[in-house]
């Protein structure tokens, strides 16, 4: 189903190319092919984490002169909160790769690069 559908798609495109029924619809300037390679952009990092956590443990160790012993509470959620974070990270990771989610730029290219756009003329 989706090849008949590529197919028609391909003979709408030859026809508004072509100057059989007068002046051509479409004019490019380039192929109407896709590139074997995507742009190299960066990926977005995540949201900060644990931030509320990390503020009032600062914020304990200035109004005690930065002693430890006295701010373990604070120092004891905020690590927790980081050790859940990174578990979440971990986990959203392992199923990302599993659903197939995003590939990075490079290795989206390097893809493109081995399998690639059968270039046919319309």
């Amino acid at each position: 189903m989706a090849m008949q559908s590529g197919q028609a798609f391909q003979e709408k495109v030859a026809r508004m190319l072509s100057k059989e029924h007068g002046k051509a619809l479409l004019k490019p300037n380039k192929p109407l092919v896709l590139k074997d390679e995507v742009a190299n952009r960066k990926m977005k990092k995540g949201e900060a984490t644990c931030i509320t956590e990390m503020t009032t443990m600062m914020a304990c160790w200035k109004q005690n002169n930065f002693v430890d012993a006295l701010c373990s509470t604070e120092m004891r959620t905020f690590y927790a909160c980081v050790e859940k974070a990174q578990l979440d990270s971990k986990a959203r990771a392992s199923q990302s790769k599993m659903q197939g989610g995003r590939l990075p730029p490079k290795q989206a290219s390097a893809l493109l690069r081995r399998y690639p756009n059968h270039r046919t003329e319309v």
